[in-house]
């Protein structure tokens, strides 16, 4: 199961369960809020971690699927229901100082989750410090950046947000980037939220030093959303799709090949089949712009509202105008 690449909690979980794999120590809380279906995922053991792939924490998945997201009553909802999963994985007194980390490649659009959110976030730090009698109350001391990648910085994204958390001293770090899922029926309509930080890049296998607070001494949220897809993997489910249609069919080749295979052979004997010029190839939706156009938005404000007390969507609007 660990072969098939995914970044979200909730698909690793589904693929165990639907391997029959015994699974103590991790505790699935399901809700639905109108349009909006919300899993909440405990990991609570090391047995539990390395089955899952996924360090001990907390994970909640928002899926909004078929929802409205551009504008009017169900994107303010799905913002609400952000703002307040997020609020509850965060303990911040009421002037704690917050860095927002958009992690990712502005250039590449399926990549560009991270500084799309950054540039359009309320940054209050420096107004705090400069113009304290002009803020409204309940607005706390938000700075955000976003460090690019190391083959335009030279520098690893690690070291950059290092020195920037020992300078600032945030009482905690939000992170954000793009992930990569298993199915298409999730890219662009899920946005994970967890405790456990993030590995930048991971999704695409090109991991590098994890965020985390370990490595940056105070608590890490992760906000990820999926883009992108293996190649693979969406082979693997295609010919899955097939099967399950031949199944019917009493003398069915293809069915009677695939029955005796799990899902993890499936996905290596496909991945190995893959000629080079296919090999780590990551597919995304030809929409994909205008996607990450929408739910950049739909994060960034569950990000304003979570932080800032009192705030209405005029109020962002008008700062970010």
């Amino acid at each position: 199961m660990q072969n098939v690449r995914t970044d979200l909690a909730i698909e690793m979980h589904e693929m165990l369960m639907e391997a029959a794999d015994e699974l103590s120590g991790v505790t699935v809380r399901q809700e639905q809020k109108d349009n909006v279906h919300i899993s909440r995922i405990s990991i609570e053991s090391l047995a539990a971690q390395r089955k899952m792939g996924k360090p001990i924490g907390h994970y909640i998945t928002v899926e909004f699927q078929g929802v409205n997201i551009a504008e009017g009553e169900d994107y303010e909802a799905l913002c609400r229901v952000v703002a307040k999963e997020l609020s509850g994985l965060l303990s911040l007194k009421e002037k704690s100082n917050v860095l927002v980390v958009g992690l990712g490649n502005q250039n590449i659009t399926p990549d560009a989750l991270g500084p799309q959110v950054v540039s359009k976030l309320m940054v209050t730090r420096h107004l705090l410090e400069y113009i304290p009698d002009q803020i409204d109350e309940g607005i706390r001391p938000v700075c955000a950046i976003s460090p690019g990648v190391l083959g335009t910085t030279g520098m690893e994204t690690g070291e950059i947000v290092r020195g920037v958390t020992d300078k600032i001293r945030p009482e905690a770090v939000v992170v954000i980037d793009a992930l990569a899922a298993r199915s298409m029926d999730r890219i662009s309509t899920t946005i994970q939220i967890c405790d456990t930080g993030i590995s930048p890049g991971a999704g695409v296998g090109n991991k590098r030093k994890a965020l985390d607070k370990s490595t940056l001494g105070v608590p890490v949220i992760a906000i990820g959303v999926p883009t992108v897809i293996d190649a693979a993997t969406i082979t693997a489910d295609t010919l899955k799709l097939a099967a399950d249609t031949e199944k019917a069919k009493t003398d069915s080749k293809l069915y009677e090949a695939l029955s005796d295979l799990d899902l993890d052979e499936q996905y290596e004997i496909l991945k190995n089949a893959l000629p080079d010029t296919l090999a780590g190839f990551m597919v995304t939706p030809k929409e994909v712009d205008l996607l990450i156009e929408r739910v950049s938005k739909v994060v960034a404000n569950g990000i304003n509202l979570a932080l800032h007390k009192n705030i209405t969507f005029s109020d962002i609007d008008a700062y970010i105008s």
